[in-house]
């Protein structure tokens, strides 16, 4: 089974470490009001003003983070925690905050940065002192910020968003379950329970995907949402009913991976992100599953998906600004 390794832990780091401080090109989330409104990345978002957009900036984070715990011994761990110690001070975790309370970002990065931005945060708060356990304790404001957000928006989505990219509302739930559970439960359970009224009552997934611009699955990213509210006994029965054909390959377009084209062109390198998502989802599911057949299909899936993509992280900063973080959820699935 292929694992994260120093030398892979290494390599990522490397390009987080090159890419969270690049300030252009960058593709801003942001509602012009007047001209007044006309600003610079960096103006606007004092820590995320990198990698090309402000969630991949944040996931950026989140990957040095998770890497330098992961392996503390590593080269690059010494650099990244300089740059948390920059970062995160607290003048600029206000800057991020009162972007936030601009009259047109009520729907800033819903929810997919909403949902990156307090994984990031579980993850720093698992580090205990140095400079990433500081920047946990800076970036707390940021966090219930966006914590508010889910809180305000749960309750008046009557209707999940079934997609393959940033609009998911599986995927995002997922990301935030983390830092919920540990830090909110009572957000955590609106979370499960929106979850339940959302994806609860799905049987037969057709799977028709991928779609061009996927990055994630529909189908599996939905599964593993669930895996992550339900308990162990309801998924197996959840799981058993949504993907029925699962022991047998079935729908097959889950246990093949994406062709990518053309990694230059942003959206089609989505597909390598696609792959590695699906194997993370895989993988995750093989543990929680009770039918052997199944889990044996969905671990080889999970190795041809991750055999197909992990060798172009790199070499494109359509990718490459991107890659890494998908990339380690799947090798440490």
């Amino acid at each position: 089974m292929t694992t994260l390794t120093r030398e892979i832990a290494e390599k990522f780091a490397g390009l987080a470490l090159n890419h969270v401080s690049r300030e252009f090109p960058y593709k801003m989330d942001h509602v012009f009001t007047g001209a007044q409104d006309a600003i610079v990345p960096r103006a606007a978002h004092p820590i995320f003003f990198g990698s090309f957009d402000w969630h991949s900036c944040v996931h950026g984070y989140w990957l040095m983070a998770r890497l330098v715990r992961r392996h503390p011994e590593m080269a690059a761990a010494a650099r990244v925690k300089a740059l948390f110690a920059e970062r995160f001070a607290t003048a600029n975790v206000a800057g991020e905050v009162a972007y936030l309370a601009r009259p047109m970002a009520r729907g800033f990065e819903r929810p997919y940065g909403w949902g990156w931005l307090l994984a990031l945060q579980a993850e720093l708060e698992l580090h205990d002192g140095g400079e990433i356990g500081a920047a946990a304790i800076a970036l707390r404001p940021l966090a219930e910020a966006f914590a508010q957000r889910f809180r305000d928006f749960l309750p008046i989505a009557d209707y999940p968003v079934r997609t393959g990219v940033h609009s998911s509302t599986a995927f995002a739930l997922r990301m935030a379950a983390d830092w919920a559970e540990a830090f909110d439960p009572k957000l955590f359970a609106l979370m499960r329970d929106k979850a339940r009224q959302w994806y609860g009552a799905d049987r037969g997934c057709q799977a028709w995907e991928p779609s061009q611009d996927d990055f994630h699955s529909p189908a599996l990213s939905e599964a593993e949402c669930m895996r992550r509210f339900l308990s162990e006994a309801e998924f197996r029965a959840w799981f058993a009913a949504f993907l029925p054909a699962a022991a047998a390959s079935e729908p097959t377009s889950l246990f093949a991976p994406a062709r990518v084209s053309d990694r230059s062109d942003g959206k089609i390198a989505h597909l390598d992100g696609l792959n590695f998502s699906r194997a993370w989802c895989w993988r995750s599911i093989a543990r929680t599953v009770e039918d052997r057949a199944v889990a044996d299909v969905a671990r080889a899936a999970a190795e041809r998906h991750i055999a197909a993509s992990l060798p172009h992280v790199a070499g494109d900063y359509m990718g490459e600004h991107w890659l890494a973080t998908f990339a380690l959820l799947a090798l440490e699935a």
